[in-house]
C-alpha cells in the first residue's frame, strides 16, 4: 500500500531536478495562453443565449400573431355609414352586411347601392374589415392591384395616403378607386364604383371628392370599432 509521503514522492520524482522553479513559472504562461479560448467560449455562450432568446420572443409573436387595436362587428352597414361617400354620390341606400369569424380570421362585410338623379342604379360601394390574428398582413399588403371589375374605367396608378393607419394607398379605376388601410392586423377596405349617364354621357361624379369622402369614411369608422 502507497502511503501518502510515497504518493508525493512519486509525484515529486517525476519531475527533473532544477527544473521546479520553472514548471512553476510557466503556469502564469499557460494560464495566460488558455484565457483567449476561455473569452471566446464566454462570448459564445452569450452570442447563444441572445439567440435563444430571440427565438423565444419570435415564437410568442407567431403564436399571439399581430396586434389587433379594433372589435369585431356583425353589423358593419350600423357601424359604417358612410356619409361622406353617400353625400359625394348622391345617396347610398340600406346596406347588406355579411360577417365570418375563424381561428386565423375575422371578417365583417357591408354592401350598399344608391341613385343619382333620375338613374335608378348609378353607384355602389363596399366595406370590408379583415382582423388577421395569426398571419401578420403587412407581408401582402397592397400587393394585388385592384381593377374595375365591370371594365368602364382604366386603371389607376397606386397611391399612397399619409396620416392613416400605419399604411393607407389608393388603387383601381378612375371610377372605382379603392382605398385600403393597413393598422397592425386589422385591414380596412373602402370600394366605390359608379357608372355613366344612361344617354351615353360622361359622369358628373368628381372622383377627388369621392376619394377623399372615402378617407374621411375610412378614419370615421376606424375610431369608431378602435378598442
Amino acid at each position: 500500500m502507497i502511503g501518502e509521503p510515497e504518493l508525493e514522492g512519486a509525484w515529486a520524482a517525476d519531475v527533473p531536478a532544477g527544473t521546479a522553479g520553472s514548471a512553476e513559472r510557466d503556469v502564469p504562461a499557460r494560464s495566460l495562453r488558455a484565457a483567449p479560448w476561455r473569452w471566446a467560449l464566454g462570448g459564445a455562450v452569450a452570442a447563444s443565449a441572445v439567440f435563444a432568446g430571440a427565438l423565444v420572443v419570435q415564437e410568442r409573436y407567431v403564436v399571439a400573431g399581430p396586434p389587433i387595436r379594433y372589435r369585431h362587428s356583425e353589423q358593419l352597414c350600423t357601424e359604417t355609414p358612410l356619409k361622406a361617400v353617400g353625400a359625394a354620390l348622391g345617396s347610398l341606400g340600406v346596406g347588406m352586411p355579411s360577417h365570418g369569424e375563424g381561428p386565423a380570421l375575422d371578417w365583417s362585410y357591408c354592401f350598399a347601392a344608391g341613385a343619382r338623379g333620375e338613374q335608378e342604379f348609378s353607384h355602389e360601394a363596399e366595406v370590408l374589415v379583415e382582423l388577421h390574428k395569426k398571419a401578420d398582413p403587412e407581408t401582402e399588403f397592397g400587393a394585388d392591384p385592384m381593377l374595375d371589375p365591370f371594365g368602364s374605367s382604366p386603371s389607376t396608378e397606386a397611391e399612397r395616403v399619409s396620416g392613416l393607419g400605419e399604411r393607407a394607398l389608393f388603387s383601381g379605376g378612375v371610377q372605382a378607386p379603392r382605398l385600403q388601410v393597413l393598422d397592425g392586423g386589422a385591414v380596412f377596405t373602402v370600394t366605390v364604383h359608379w357608372w355613366g349617364r344612361r344617354d351615353g354621357g360622361a359622369s358628373d361624379v368628381d372622383g377627388d371628392a369621392v376619394k377623399a369622402a372615402m378617407v374621411e369614411d375610412a378614419r370615421a369608422l376606424m375610431a369608431r370599432l378602435g378598442t
